[in-house]
């Protein structure tokens, strides 16, 4: 991006500085005099290591297999993280964690659950963690009596938010494909249901058939694959959860939250399939998110499209209720003309001019193999308006340094920060060789480098870096490190030992990183 479109981009916004999550968690607000260090970025690597930028250290915190409490041990493939102060404090909260998907080779030796115990097994490694963690001793660490460890899964039966039964049920057996997310004013998470049809299949709407899933539950314990695919409402503090069908049904990569100034509030998420859609959902009441509207975005013209039955004729002649549209979101979506997008995956709002970011991967049958930033901008910077116009911020390839945009997030200064998710399929093999493993990335908004993309840390062989999440303060980095080793074909031999060494099967972990470089990119003193 040339130095004039990035100054562009910096505006001057009337947004509240709360817009960012540890400030609407308790954190401290306001801007410092930021002394904005020289980076050293990382040359591409394909190192089976978690490598950092000179500045930076991290700490394991936890990693699948450990033991939580004396009943739970830590899931699976984890990703979005989320933390949530205690009493205000910058120095102990509770850490949620989703767990996405599980890889049965590594669990139990085969390719698909043989049997339910298998089914079982993975079962219990999805959904997400509560972890309550506490600063001590220049590091963070677990508390594991802590009657706040607990778990979610697969298993966990979670009311739908919802007026009507969905499939003959009020509530759904457990959560799973939990990716990204988000979290609310009131303090609660969001946990989105991305890939739900590896776990039960998809129905054909048309033929009422279940078509069968990737994982294969479904032969052992079947479930309608209506019950997943929705936002999930956490509450750190008590575990309790609920599933969100106003915001509708599908891939969920996100669900970020805006709150308008009289109490109500606008949630953001995006369907990560290819030539997907971008939704945005609009409370009429404060703080409430079952009554109101759901739109999605249509890009040519700038314009929201509402996805009421009652205001959309093409809706009412194809689905009988708003449940139903709710359920088949993607289809209500193109029939109002939705523009088809790049797998749209993680959103997040500019903290100093109110844009709204939201990444779009890649979508490699459309030749689009590096993926980008698109921007929104909404009409007055009012998030609930239902014009905007779109442009794009980043595009990914050899002249910025990047390929496949996945997670993002902004730290106090407005710096820019997001990963990478180059498939382990794909890694290292043209025409992603130049990128080698995945990384995490920042773009400056201050001193001499603002503008450009910095590669800050890479992951280990296989792995992609997820779930980026600050401390209150500012000081850490929370950031979990998933699936490395995922394309091991054999016990023993695997493509990582991470985060062990010799010959350790791999595991996702969550890490800390802190140092003079993570301050200083913030105006940390």
């Amino acid at each position: 991006m040339k130095r004039r479109q990035f100054i562009e981009w910096l505006g001057q916004g009337a947004v509240s500085f709360t817009l960012l999550p540890y400030a609407t968690l308790g954190g401290e607000a306001g801007f410092f005099s930021p002394k904005t260090p020289d980076i050293v970025p990382l040359s591409p690597s394909a190192n089976d290591a978690l490598l950092l930028a000179k500045g930076l250290r991290y700490d394991l915190l936890v990693k699948w297999g450990d033991s939580i409490s004396a009943q739970d041990t830590f899931g699976f493939n984890n990703d979005f993280l989320c933390f949530v102060p205690i009493q205000n404090k910058s120095h102990e909260g509770i850490l949620w964690v989703n767990h996405e998907y599980v890889d049965p080779y590594f669990m139990h030796g085969s390719l698909a659950p043989q049997s339910l115990a298998h089914v079982r097994e993975e079962q219990y490694a999805v959904g997400g963690s509560l972890l309550h963690l506490e600063y001590a001793g220049n590091t963070w660490q677990r508390k594991p009596t802590s009657a706040y460890n607990r778990r979610l899964t697969a298993e966990t039966m979670i009311p739908f938010h919802w007026d009507e039964p969905i499939v003959k049920a009020t509530h759904a057996k457990g959560t799973l494909g939990n990716c990204a997310g988000g979290f609310t004013p009131w303090g609660t998470i969001l946990t989105c249901e991305e890939n739900y049809h590896f776990f039960y299949g998809e129905r054909d709407h048309e033929t009422n058939a279940i078509v069968p899933s990737e994982r294969g539950w479904e032969t052992f314990d079947p479930q309608p694959p209506e019950h997943y695919g929705w936002v999930v409402e956490v509450d750190p503090f008590t575990g309790k959860a609920q599933k969100h069908v106003a915001l509708g049904r599908c891939a969920h990569e996100c669900a970020t939250v805006a709150m308008l100034n009289d109490g109500r509030v606008v949630v953001y998420t995006g369907d990560d399939k290819n030539d997907e859609h971008l939704y945005k959902y609009v409370s009429s009441k404060p703080r409430d998110l079952k009554e109101g509207k759901l739109y999605v975005a249509q890009l040519e013209r700038g314009e929201w499209l509402s996805l009421d039955i009652r205001e959309q004729p093409v809706l009412a002649a194809a689905f009988t209720s708003q449940t139903e549209v709710l359920i088949q979101l993607r289809k209500a979506a193109k029939l109002v003309g939705a523009t088809p997008l790049d797998r749209p995956e993680d959103i997040e709002i500019d903290p100093v001019n109110g844009q709204v970011l939201v990444t779009l991967t890649n979508n490699v049958p459309k030749g689009n193999y590096f993926g980008s930033i698109l921007k929104i901008k909404e009409h007055q910077n009012d998030h609930s308006a239902l014009m905007f116009e779109a442009s794009t911020l980043l595009t990914g390839g050899e002249e910025t340094g990047f390929a496949a945009p996945d997670n993002l997030i902004f730290d106090r200064l407005g710096n820019l920060w997001f990963t990478s998710d180059i498939s382990g399929s794909k890694m290292n093999k043209p025409p992603y060789e130049r990128f080698k493993n995945n990384g995490l990335f920042v773009m400056p908004r201050h001193g001499k480098q603002a503008g450009q993309v910095l590669q800050i840390a890479s992951a280990p062989v296989d792995a992609e870096l997820t779930g980026p999440c600050f401390s209150p303060d500012g000081r850490t980095l929370f950031l979990s490190v998933q699936h490395p080793g995922e394309q091991s074909s054999q016990a023993g031999r695997w493509t990582s030992n991470w985060p062990h060494q010799g010959d350790a099967k791999p595991r996702s972990a969550v890490v800390t990183i802190q140092g003079p470089l993570l301050n200083q990119l913030q105006g940390i003193r």
